[in-house]
Parts: structure tokens; sequence; C-alpha cells
């Protein structure tokens, strides 16, 4: 192609801009700015969401109180002393329905594979991990979760007061699991010797990822003196 040909252009085939036509050309600056206002209010949405979930916990039928939901099933057992009952999918663990659906937060999804005991709870006085166990399997038990081990108005346990004065714990995330296996072990003395070794065995399941073990036991111990 010659320079003659190339630099004739016909108007027929030219496209003019006028000022609405150029905004609306995406631009790198625009589309970056448009993506960042998305993510802030996705975010926003869904910390809203959340709190609203957390402040309105679908604990019982909103069609028909007398009977569960579709697709639901109706669980009653006692919680912390209290009677309690909720519908709940067949397939949601005892540990979500603890958190989500009686707010009871205290228990902690750690590992969700039974392998770190940060959701431990006591049913019917046993230690088990909330995560591996369906919440429709205790229909009529007796659960214990860290905020049943406490005295009234926010009273701590001689456990929980050993653990705060020997500091047995750092970032706090596995503590209210090593509390109820703590709890166990200490109203279990006569089938788990006093020593520091056997305390030691019964609480490994207990996963403290910042390493506490060793004032953790000394809390152990420092309790059971006391109690």
């Amino acid at each position: 192609m010659t320079k003659e040909h190339s630099d004739h252009v016909d108007p027929a085939n030219t496209i003019t801009l006028d000022s609405h036509d150029a905004t609306s050309i995406p631009s790198r600056r625009r589309f970056i700015k448009g993506v960042g206002l998305s993510s802030l209010a996705a975010a926003t949405g869904g910390a809203s969401m959340n709190t609203w979930a957390q402040q309105n916990p679908p604990a019982t039928s909103p069609t028909n109180a007398g009977a569960a939901a579709e697709g639901k099933v109706r669980v009653a057992f006692t919680v912390n002393g209290q009677k309690k009952q909720i519908d709940v999918a067949p397939n949601v663990i005892l540990l979500d329905a603890l958190r989500d659906y009686l707010g009871l937060t205290g228990t902690k999804k750690g590992c969700d594979h039974g392998q770190c005991g940060a959701c431990n709870v006591q049913v019917n006085g046993k230690v088990i991990n909330s995560c591996l166990s369906l919440a429709v399997m205790h229909e009529g038990d007796e659960i214990t979760t860290v905020e049943g081990l406490g005295g009234s108005a926010g009273k701590l346990s001689p456990l929980q007061q050993a653990f705060h004065e020997h500091d047995a714990f750092q970032c706090g995330y596995c503590t209210s699991g090593q509390l109820m296996s703590a709890d166990f072990v200490l109203r279990n003395e006569q089938h788990i010797a006093s020593d520091d070794a056997t305390v030691r065995e019964a609480m490994s399941g207990n996963i403290c990822r910042c390493g506490a073990y060793k004032n953790i036991l000394s809390a152990i111990q420092s309790a059971r003196d006391k109690a």
C-alpha cells in the first residue's frame, strides 16, 4: 500500500466520539477503581449479613412452630443446663449448630478434621470433637461448652482462673478446647493419674500452635491443688 493510499481516510468509515461516548470506553484506571468499589461493597455486605445471621439464628421453622422446616430435622438437647431445640439440615455438624444456631462461639473451628481439639465439647460427660459429630446424633444429650464452665455473671471457674494466672495461652484460639479437655481430666481422677506425664498424655489431642504446653500443664495441676 502506498503512503498516499494509507493517509486517505474515508469519512464514512470514521467514528466521532462525543464526551458521553468517551467516558463509556473502559480504561485501566476506571476498571481498577470499579473493581475496588465492588469488592468493598461485597465485603461490607458480607459482614452485615454475617452479623444479621448471628443475631437472627434460624433456630425454629418460620412457617410452622410445631414441625421442622422442609428438608430439616428438629433436634432437642440440653446445652449448658438449658433445654434447646433447633431445626437443622441432616448434614450440619454439632460445631456449626452450637456456633451458628445457638450463638455459642466459644467453641472454635480449627482443623475441621478432628485433629486439633479446638472444637472440643463435653457430651454426656465425655469429651468429643464437635467437628466430627452431626447435630442430629445428639437428640436428648447433655452438652457442655466452654461457656458452661464458669459461674453466673461471667465468673470464672477455678480451672479458667488457673489458666489466667499461669498464662496458659497466647493467641487463645485453642484455649476453649484445652479447657474442656482439662476439665474432663480433673473430674476423672479415678481413671486419670495426677502425675505430669499422665496428664500430658490425656491432653495430647489438644494442639497449641503457640507452644504453651508447659503453662497449660501448670494451670491444670494448680487447679487440681485448689479443688
